[in-house]
């Protein structure tokens, strides 16, 4: 039987800490595996889809793996219905990977519905008051199995970044670790089904993360998870808790970063030793309007001078809105009318925004350009080094890069 996941360095960035690897992830039903290459962004389809794209248009952006939630569908349509129909991939109809949150993101996004002990979570429903879920780790990881994703997190309990506890902070890293235990014990009759990745927390206390790291190394995951962050602290806080985090990861596994899916912020975390990561930025932002282009910046095509532009998105982009010659004018026209039509072609050109972004990261890794890939791309996104950000330039003096 094949292992669920293999993870191969295949190019190392030989002034940074990025690599391009080749995932390859077992299909839990059958033996057939996924291959992707590392770096990668996961869009983010929260209910088993994307609003407003069929599944199969998400594969035409190029997309091989993508995150739905393990509470969302626990409680919507339920994770019984979900394996009654042969598990996600067939119940969405999706023949690539996936990735299930623990439900841990919503102890943050939900705080005011929830309450956390060591035994685990218990939420009130979003959707009906009265209903309530209880998840325990042990749970959190049984409707992971019940969902049938390739790659499953374990339960974490998570606290606000922007929170000023540190007591808190600690409790819930170790309580963490604990709660990795009790879903590794709960996931043995599946580890050669799927792949249970753990979750460093740890706030913005270095020496806590470290910590949190060592002890989940030792327990020799298929590949390890950086949560906690991206949740409105400040980014230069934010940088220094990835690097510090990644400087104590082994190099054969997977390094995902949870919640990060701007364009410069991927890049400098992908010089910093990422794999992975994940967002509904891309998703979210084209249904304000907006569409990303070269360099990560937004255009917003709500603005009147898009009402006479005819030209497509981005000359240069090769995704099915481009290459069909729907013109910012038109999309406008559907933005400002509210169609629902200028956000599903927003959608997938932004998707693939992120994907064609991934690819020139890892070329750029390949050929031994990727500094100057970080240089130039910086240099266009914000016109000046005068203007780079705090975050931006310490990130560039952990990495040794002299712009």
């Amino acid at each position: 039987m094949s292992k669920p996941l293999s993870f191969s360095v295949t190019a190392v960035c030989s002034s940074t800490r990025a690599r391009v690897a080749h995932l390859r992830l077992k299909q839990p039903d059958c033996e057939r595996m996924v291959d992707i290459e590392t770096p990668v962004f996961m869009p983010v389809g929260t209910n088993g889809t994307m609003k407003g794209i069929l599944p199969s248009q998400v594969e035409a952006t190029a997309c091989r793996l993508m995150l739905s939630n393990t509470y969302h569908l626990a409680s919507r349509p339920g994770s019984d219905v979900v394996e009654n129909a042969g598990g996600l991939h067939k119940f969405m109809n999706w023949p690539h990977a996936l990735l299930t949150d623990s439900g841990g993101f919503q102890m943050v996004s939900l705080s005011k519905l929830m309450e956390v002990s060591e035994d685990g979570v218990t939420f009130t429903s979003p959707y009906d008051s009265n209903k309530m879920l209880s998840l325990p780790p042990e749970k959190a990881t049984q409707i992971q199995h019940q969902i049938g994703a390739n790659i499953i997190m374990q339960l974490d309990d998570v606290v606000s970044s922007t929170a000023n506890d540190e007591k808190r902070f600690k409790e819930a890293t170790e309580r963490t670790i604990r709660w990795y235990e009790r879903c590794k014990e709960a996931h043995k009759c599946r580890e050669n089904e799927q792949n249970l990745f753990p979750i460093i927390q740890g706030g913005l206390d270095a020496d806590l993360r470290r910590k949190c790291a060592d002890e989940i190394v030792a327990r020799d995951p298929p590949g390890i998870a950086i949560g906690g962050l991206s949740g409105g602290e400040e980014k230069e806080k934010f940088i220094r808790m990835v690097a510090c985090s990644t400087e104590s990861l082994p190099d054969d596994k997977p390094r995902y970063l949870m919640g990060v899916g701007f364009a410069v912020d991927m890049m400098l975390c992908v010089a910093l030793g990422c794999d992975m990561f994940d967002c509904v930025y891309p998703t979210r932002t084209a249904r304000f309007g907006s569409a990303l282009i070269e360099y990560g910046i937004s255009l917003n095509l709500k603005s009147a001078k898009m009402a006479e532009d005819f030209n497509v998105i981005e000359s240069e982009c090769n995704c099915v809105v481009c290459q069909s010659g729907y013109s910012r004018a038109y999309i406008h026209h559907l933005v400002k009318s509210q169609n629902t039509v200028g956000c599903h072609l927003l959608t997938q050109h932004n998707i693939r925004f992120q994907m064609r972004f991934m690819e020139k990261i890892r070329e750029s890794i390949r050929n031994q350009e990727f500094e100057n890939f970080i240089k130039k791309t910086l240099q266009n996104h914000y016109s000046t080094k005068e203007n780079y950000p705090i975050w931006v330039q310490t990130a560039l003096k952990l990495l040794n890069i002299n712009t």
